[in-house]
């Protein structure tokens, strides 16, 4: 039998909206992946369309519980980050990296802080310099357009998009440290969104692409993050992982349009775990 693999995921929690850890820890459980968990900060519910939400920072808890796990000699095969609220989380994650992310482990950033063309209102304009440090340290990162162009410095462009622009871009982003890339909210035309995935080693470079699903869903990015995440270490190459992810996402979204409940509150990523484990089996 083979060795569980095991994730150190480093992200926010929110008690109430399917994103950040609330996303991560069953998806990637679900895979039959050990998933440890450093919450970076505590919030009452998530806060993409929810005002009056509490807000507990945990920054200075997060090298106590480094400082045990390597006490324990614990061992990880990936250090997965999400949302980072503060240059001196990037630095804190930095040293997490250099801690318990040494030898076999990957690195994987999702660079969470902006959305469509525009930074996210809690960060200062020069934070994506910040994330392009962090980011220079990983082996795997996951941006979506609008932080790929804030980290590369470049305007951003409404799609649909060309092929030759977006291969730039993943070029771009790869020289920044990060020898694999998967660039998310990818799309030629209005009927099909999706990734592209770029191996520096190998130049290769691939696609993924479902139909669109009009709306904006709260909390899909850190479900395709982890359902990638899942996929990867369970031996599925770059592309072939991000392809699993997307439809992963893809349906939760779809069975949360067709239930009518409220998008604020994130999509039904559950009820698609059992089919995820299923198509990870390998």
């Amino acid at each position: 039998m083979n060795r569980q693999k095991r994730v150190a995921a480093i992200h926010d929690i929110s008690c109430f909206g399917r994103c950040s850890l609330t996303v991560a820890l069953p998806i990637i459980s679900a895979a039959g992946i050990e998933c440890s968990v450093i919450p970076t900060a505590l919030l009452s519910t998530h806060t993409g369309g929810i005002d009056g939400y509490t807000f507990l920072d945990l920054t200075d808890e997060i090298m106590p519980i480094v400082r045990h796990w390597q006490s324990l000699n614990l061992g990880f095969d990936a250090v997965y980050t999400g949302y980072l609220g503060s240059f001196k989380q990037l630095d804190i994650v930095s040293q997490v990296f250099e801690l318990i992310g040494q030898g076999k482990a990957l690195k994987i950033v999702d660079p969470v802080m902006a959305d469509n063309g525009v930074l996210y209102k809690s960060f200062p304009e020069n934070f994506p310099e910040g994330m392009r440090g962090l980011c220079s340290k990983a082996d795997i990162i996951i941006p979506n357009i609008t932080e790929a162009v804030l980290m590369l410095n470049e305007p951003y462009m409404e799609g649909p998009y060309s092929v030759t622009y977006i291969e730039s871009l993943l070029k771009k982003l790869s020289e920044i440290g990060a020898g694999k890339v998967v660039l998310t909210g990818v799309h030629f035309d209005q009927k099909q969104l999706g990734t592209a995935t770029y191996d520096r080693d190998t130049g290769k470079i691939g696609y993924s692409f479902a139909e669109w699903i009009e709306g904006y869903y709260h909390g899909t990015g850190d479900v395709f993050g982890s359902a990638f995440v899942a996929a990867y270490l369970k031996g599925f190459p770059l592309d072939e992982a991000s392809a699993e992810a997307v439809r992963y996402t893809v349906g939760s979204i779809a069975r949360t349009k067709a239930a009518g409940t409220d998008i604020r509150f994130g999509v039904d990523f559950e009820s698609g775990l059992g089919e995820l484990a299923a198509r990870l089996v390998r």
